[in-house]
């Protein structure tokens, strides 16, 4: 990986950068992708980098936020055998702040979900994002001048690389522009049919196992792949990860094929949004220091889930998509959660049958296993700060936020060796950490937990380790710096154009 570049003396750390993003917090979320961007954008623009932001329209976003305003740009786009009609929002900030547009299209956005309703996807989403990545590209010249950087995220944003290299390739806005992707989660993809080609307005060539064919369907990200400068995945340990059979979700030949075009870089979290000093979503105030605080932020917590208040008795808490990649499938295997010393909470919405199945073990042990089934960003402070250890057993994990935040409050993780989790937590120093996917494997970790627990002085002395770790956004900045120079460079761009 490249070195991180000298914003002081390297004119590409102040290349323009533009985030385009299906979710972006506060405005739209589902889940850890939101906040991602959100934490680069920020950080870049605070550093010096001009940064703007393009998502959807959606309707949850016009009902909530009356302060959004029409910037005037209205544009007809060709996708495909379509004329399609958009308008640009812009959200007024400050100089020197993230530009954040929203692109409004009502038969596309102005519906009840994101990505669809009632556990099904839309089935027009290849026309929704499709519109949303041309549009994009067509009004790009009205966001920025000069070179800049376009960053997709996700597969929703990848076929925007794919029409600035092929429809758009010989204009000057192709050539003033560097890209980049990041897969924040590779599983998800954008299968669809051959007939989506010429429908969004695609050359029949990119029908190509180099670009967009993929065991007879067309895939949306592997095309992206094939289009961009860079490409990044939020984690060093899951970018080697996505080069494997095990871990490359049916990708790993086009993220082997990048080589040096790809890079790990993990994601951060907001240090004063997450601070257990200053927080004032929990019960008590509390530092490395001085941890008192920490203690009545669980007893508060055990009596609020009608819980024994026992400071002696290690408090485990979950919180997460209540879904299989998250590991409940070996969470409800588990035989010491049915007999240690130690309580339990389960916090997050999701899957019906594990929900169901989580509430029957429950109220088979309710002195020691709490669950609440809708998920608050107060709830997550409070559970976080009252804890004494967080569980993270997931099957996959990109690069994972949680256990970043439960460090900082001194809560331990318990996490299983992939992604993310094998880059944020050592063994037996800032959390723990175990291997193989089986109730056994995590019974093990569990077991070693209880045990450090009974020694204070040693617990204590890892929750001061986990919380002076350093997951700041800054760090993570510096390492985009050096990947949008490197993305310049494929592009053969310079500053000047």
């Amino acid at each position: 990986m490249p070195t991180p570049a000298d914003s002081a003396s390297d004119p590409m750390a102040s290349l323009p950068v533009v985030h385009l993003c299906a979710e972006y917090w506060p405005f739209a979320r589902t889940g850890g992708l939101a906040e991602a961007v959100r934490g680069i954008a920020t950080f870049q623009a605070q550093a010096g980098r001009p940064t703007a932001v393009v998502m959807p329209f959606f309707r949850s976003i016009r009902e909530r936020f009356d302060d959004i305003r029409p910037t005037g740009i209205r544009q007809s786009v060709r996708v495909g055998p379509r004329v399609e009609n958009g308008a640009l929002y812009e959200l007024p900030v400050e100089p020197g702040e993230v530009r954040v547009f929203f692109v409004e299209h009502d038969d596309y956005f102005e519906r009840g979900g994101l990505y669809g309703e009632g556990g099904w996807d839309y089935e027009d989403n290849t026309r929704r994002f499709g519109f949303f990545c041309r549009f994009v590209a067509e009004i790009l010249p009205r966001i920025v001048d000069g070179p800049f950087v376009l960053h997709a995220h996700d597969w929703h944003t990848a076929l925007s690389l794919v029409y600035l290299r092929t429809t758009l390739g010989n204009t000057p806005l192709a050539r003033r522009s560097a890209t980049v992707l990041t897969a924040h989660n590779a599983g998800y993809q954008g299968h669809f049919g051959p007939e989506i080609l010429p429908d969004l307005g695609l050359a029949p060539s990119l029908w190509d196992w180099r670009y967009m064919e993929w065991y007879g369907k067309a895939n949306v990200l592997k095309a992206g792949l094939a289009f961009s400068d860079m490409v990044t995945t939020v984690s060093p340990s899951h970018a080697r990860e996505l080069c494997t059979p095990d871990g490359g979700f049916g990708l790993q030949e086009a993220f082997t094929d990048l080589g040096p075009r790809l890079a790990g870089v993990l994601n951060g979290i907001d240090q004063d949004v997450w601070d257990p000093t200053t927080d004032p979503d929990t019960p008590a105030p509390f530092s490395a220091e001085d941890l008192s605080g920490k203690a009545a932020c669980k007893a508060w917590l055990q009596e609020a889930l009608h819980l024994p208040v026992d400071p002696d008795v290690p408090l485990f808490g979950m919180v997460a998509r209540i879904v299989q990649q998250k590991g409940f499938d070996i969470v409800l295997g588990s035989e010491v959660m049915g007999r240690a010393p130690a309580q339990f909470l389960f916090v997050g919405e999701g899957d019906p049958r594990y929900q169901d199945a989580l509430a029957r073990f429950a109220a088979r042990h309710r002195n020691r296993i709490a669950t609440r089934f809708e998920f608050t960003e107060r709830r997550e402070h409070r559970m976080i700060a009252g804890c004494d250890a967080l569980l993270m057993p997931s099957q996959y994990e990109p690069c994972g936020l949680t256990q970043m935040r439960s460090q900082r409050y001194g809560t331990l993780p318990v996490v299983r060796r992939v992604g993310g989790l094998a880059d944020t937590v050592v063994d037996d120093e800032t959390g723990f950490v175990f291997d193989a996917y089986t109730p056994e494997a995590l019974d093990e970790a569990l077991a070693r937990a209880v045990a450090r627990y009974g020694d204070g002085e040693r617990w204590a002395a890892m929750t001061r380790k986990a919380m002076a770790e350093d997951f700041s956004w800054p760090r993570r900045v510096r390492e985009y710096d050096a990947i949008y120079a490197s993305a310049a460079e494929h592009a053969g761009l310079t500053t000047t154009g």
